[in-house]
């Protein structure tokens, strides 16, 4: 237990090294994508937005952030809420296929989780950072591997950032903020739809 909130303390401080990011703003236009989702469903903005009013797309760092897994059970809660009102909700993480398996039997999400590889959805929506080598160490000594986690050694995590798409391709809400334990609210999320 005392391992946990060690580990929450620590995340807690890699806010200091998103300085860089900025996020896209309310009215740009979201950049369009194709991807797989965990179901091995195709999932293409373009195509979502002519059969949905708004897709709901959000930014997870991984299975391993307790702040992550809140985030994602309460969308799971409201999902019904949010396909009410049109929306589809994409989640999209650099975790791998094991970490989103996890995070399945955590949160119980059964919408669209998106492993983004190679960061090409992250870096377009301007959420992509990379933890510098300290910060990794750290994570590892309170038993997060990142290389295990995301299957890969070069430490790329997203600002859990949330975007609501409108159908004409344009973002209709923004939460971006640099510290991760704040998160875009379902009542938020419900009036931008």
């Amino acid at each position: 237990m005392m391992k946990k909130y060690l580990l929450i303390l620590m995340l807690a401080f890699t806010g200091l090294q998103l300085s860089a990011q900025t996020g896209l703003k309310k009215g740009d236009d979201a950049p369009v994508f194709s991807a797989t989702d965990n179901a091995g469903k195709a999932v293409d903005l373009k195509t979502l937005l002519k059969a949905h009013k708004s897709v709901v797309l959000f930014f997870y760092r991984g299975e391993w952030c307790p702040y992550c897994n809140k985030h994602i059970a309460q969308l799971q809660d409201s999902l019904q809420l949010l396909s009410a009102k049109g929306a589809y909700v994409i989640a999209v993480t650099p975790e791998t296929k094991e970490g989103i398996d996890k995070t399945i039997r955590k949160t119980h999400a059964s919408f669209s989780i998106v492993q983004d590889k190679g960061y090409t959805i992250m870096k377009d929506y301007k959420v992509n950072y990379v933890l510098d080598d300290a910060t990794v160490a750290k994570y590892k000594g309170f038993g997060l591997d990142l290389n295990v986690s995301n299957g890969n050694t070069d430490h790329v995590l997203p600002v859990p950032a949330t975007y609501v798409i409108n159908q004409s391709g344009k973002i209709a809400f923004v939460h971006f903020n640099k510290d991760y334990t704040r998160r875009a609210s379902i009542s938020d999320i419900m009036r931008a739809l």
